[in-house]
């Protein structure tokens, strides 16, 4: 296969986790015998540094020209005046509006061999293998009117939540199907005893529900997902829910898996390029320490290759050579061990 992939290493430990990815790619390319051109472009921070802007109309271009993406992380410090007119998370959400990824999967899956680096008990983890559906183009973050001005004499801040009925149609759809290939169970997160749009969502749930006799459906408002998350998780399988609850909940959801540098994420949409990265942050702290975890980033890439390039033997592989180092006692420091970042993924590429 010939394939264009548009590689967006970003801030902090994005340019570190990036380079070790394409060492597996690069793996996989000579293994399957597969062509793979990559191109690199700046997004977030060291983009506005450089640029002005968290996104360039050429990077967005590039990206929506490509099979697929695969980005490090965004952010840090450096950029965090809540007074600048651009941040590098803006640059983020411009791309995957520009691209139309609306879901963003994000498994949990506890490791047998990790279940010890969890700050939750043992016995609450086992059988945890959740797969979270987050919104990605709607509410809170995109909604409008957002902004700041002075009204009465006081400063005042808004943004506005807004869903159509479309957006939360199309990511409750494919909860059901994907709920098809596991173990029949779609949980709806929402907030519906307070927000409008939420009991347009659970509407809209219910509705899609009735179609799909065979899978069972139950509503959960976020507070409760939030502590049920980490009092008793098993009991979730996938679980859809709106953008900003998505994203609180599956940072939560880490703690299962033991480290947030372990889990990785797909955002699709409707045909176009998807965009694969690591749920954890930029992790300025640790930047340039070359001891980040590159698991995450890693699984993206096997995400990258299953979804959109329809290559599933080949995510199977990567898979199945992270399973392998980890049982073998490979460990970052997140993990209880001291393996730096290269180290890990020699790890990884010696099992592939």
């Amino acid at each position: 296969m010939n394939a264009k992939i548009t590689l967006l290493p970003g801030d902090g430990i994005g340019p570190e986790i990036i380079s070790e990815s394409v060492r597996v790619m690069q793996a996989v390319e000579s293994k399957f015998g597969h062509s793979f051109t990559t191109n690199e472009h700046l997004l977030g921070g060291c983009s506005i540094d450089k640029f002005g802007t968290s996104l360039t109309d050429e990077t967005l271009a590039d990206c929506v020209a490509s099979d697929a993406i695969l980005m490090g992380a965004v952010g840090g410090p450096k950029w965090d005046d809540p007074k600048a007119k651009d941040r590098p998370e803006r640059g983020l959400l411009a791309l995957r509006k520009g691209l139309g990824v609306f879901a963003n999967l994000r498994p949990v899956k506890v490791h047998p061999a990790l279940v010890d680096f969890s700050p939750i008990k043992s016995e609450k983890l086992a059988g945890v293998d959740i797969l979270v559906i987050r919104e990605l183009t709607g509410g809170l973050y995109f909604g409008w009117p957002k902004g700041r001005d002075v009204k009465d004499g006081r400063e005042r801040a808004v943004d506005t939540m807004e869903y159509y009925d479309y957006e939360i149609r199309r990511v409750v759809e494919l909860a059901f199907e994907l709920a098809k290939g596991r173990k029949k169970k779609v949980t709806s997160v929402d907030k519906a005893n307070v927000l409008e749009s939420s009991r347009l969502w659970r509407q809209i749930a219910v509705e899609i529900g009735t179609k799909h006799p065979d899978i069972e459906l139950e509503h959960v408002l976020v507070d409760t997902a939030a502590m049920r998350l980490v009092t008793g998780p098993a009991w979730m399988d996938v679980v859809v829910t709106e953008n900003m609850f998505g994203d609180i909940l599956t940072d939560e959801a880490s703690v299962l898996a033991g480290s947030m540098g372990m889990l990785p994420s797909a955002s699709l949409g409707s045909g176009g390029p998807g965009l694969y990265e690591p749920i954890h942050g930029s992790a300025p702290d640790i930047a340039g320490k070359g001891i980040a975890n590159p698991i995450g980033t890693i699984l993206s890439l096997a995400y990258l290759f299953r979804y959109s390039l329809k290559l599933e033997a080949e995510a199977i592989a990567i898979e199945t050579a992270v399973d392998r180092a980890i049982v073998e006692g490979a460990r970052t420091k997140d993990i209880g061990g001291n393996l730096t970042t290269r180290q890990m993924t020699d790890t990884i590429l010696k099992n592939l």
